[in-house]
């Protein structure tokens, strides 16, 4: 296919991220990936700042077009460094163009989506081209909860007018986000007692035999017209066949509409008791994003969204309420008006056909631009 010269220009920088591996438990891959960001902004002209979040992940990247003296409310870009797939996966997955598709580790969530972003930003970099101040946070750990982020999250989402996340665009047709599930999780251990399964099985008090028990309980929580779905997803215990288990535990998902679902299900899961006397459990459950839940704010921020869409277009359109989780939950969480999936269009997230179409590019990122020209 022919591409234009801005198309050409876009798929070569997005081809450079993604050549920068960089799973989430990798920190030295989210590393060097947010240090190819810091430099490409700070030759722009744009804020840039690498902040340690500890050994354990990445650091966090802060880009903005913000004045030193510019302390006003203003738009947050929220984005994530880090993918699901570990290094090597380009082996499997090269970058590659076939067709309007262009694939690789990380193409579609969210390096794409980041790319059009910056790439707007860097178009309006000095201080005063954007009616209000931009602040793009840049995260390592989204992938696996945004533990070590959340906290400056929510510390720059407090002086955000508005948020704006680079979420994949919903596949077949490219829409964007206004509301998503609460995500969160129980950690439950089952302590029993062991017996020789032969000799002295009576003694014994199966820890698997109550999970049995406690799976059917937490499965029976999932109520699909109120929205709510539970699913245990790991389990284990035992330690040999010819012994009673004494241990058992398992990680269960769940996911809520708003926060009264939430709190129900959350009152549900901490009130489970044994059904065997002699057995004990150990109750570990959190709500780790609550619900992005659509407001008028965010609809008057859509209304807004699709006029620049418009000029830039293409139409955008609002996706039903998905049940997969992002940072927007947190900014929407804090009365921040948040769009979500206004990231790159295309499909397959997280599998190794992921990939965007090359033809939509130029016009999202031209959507980028005009929109934050124009939020005030």
């Amino acid at each position: 296919m022919t591409l234009t010269q801005n198309t050409e220009e876009l798929v070569s920088g997005i081809q450079e991220w993604i050549r920068c591996e960089s799973p989430t438990r990798s920190a030295e891959g989210v590393a060097a990936m947010a240090a190819l960001v810091h430099a490409q902004a700070q030759q722009a002209g744009l804020r840039a700042e690498l902040t340690s979040l500890g050994d354990a992940v990445g650091p966090l990247l802060y880009v903005s077009n913000r004045a030193a003296d510019d302390v006003r409310p203003g738009i947050l870009i929220l984005g994530h460094l880090d993918t699901v797939h570990p290094i090597g996966t380009l082996q499997e997955n090269p970058c590659r163009i076939e067709g309007d598709r262009l694939y690789g580790p990380g193409t579609y969530d969210m390096k794409a989506g980041i790319y059009l972003a910056f790439m707007a930003m860097k178009g309006l970099a000095a201080p005063g081209s954007t009616p209000l101040p931009v602040d793009f946070l840049m995260v390592p750990d989204e992938e696996t909860g945004s533990h070590a982020s959340r906290a400056s999250i929510e510390q720059y989402a407090a002086n955000a007018r508005y948020g704006l996340v680079c979420e994949p665009a919903r596949p077949n047709g490219g829409r964007c986000v206004t509301a998503r599930k609460g995500t969160g999780m129980l950690r439950l251990n089952v302590k029993g007692r062991p017996a020789h399964a032969g000799m002295q099985h009576e003694n014994g008090r199966s820890a698997i035999r109550e999970m049995a028990h406690q799976v059917l309980a937490l499965e029976g929580m999932t109520d699909y017209e109120r929205g709510v779905t539970v699913s245990v997803g790991t389990i284990a215990g035992g330690t040999v066949t010819n012994t009673v288990p004494a241990q058992c535990r398992c990680v269960v998902d769940f996911r809520v509409p708003d926060m009264d679902a939430a709190q129900a299900i959350l009152s549900r899961m901490r009130a489970l008791s044994a059904v065997d006397p002699d057995v004990e459990l150990d109750i570990d459950v959190e709500l780790n994003r609550p619900p992005m839940v659509k407001t008028d704010a965010s609809m008057a921020l859509l209304g807004k969204a699709q006029a620049s869409a418009s000029k830039a277009g293409f139409e955008l359109e609002d996706a039903p309420m998905t049940g997969g989780g992002s940072d927007a939950n947190f900014t929407s969480a804090m009365g921040v008006p948040t769009l979500d999936g206004l990231g790159a269009d295309g499909d397959g997230a997280h599998t190794l056909h992921e990939h965007v179409l090359i033809s939509t590019l130029g016009r999202r990122q031209e959507f980028w631009a005009t929109l934050l020209r124009e939020l005030d």
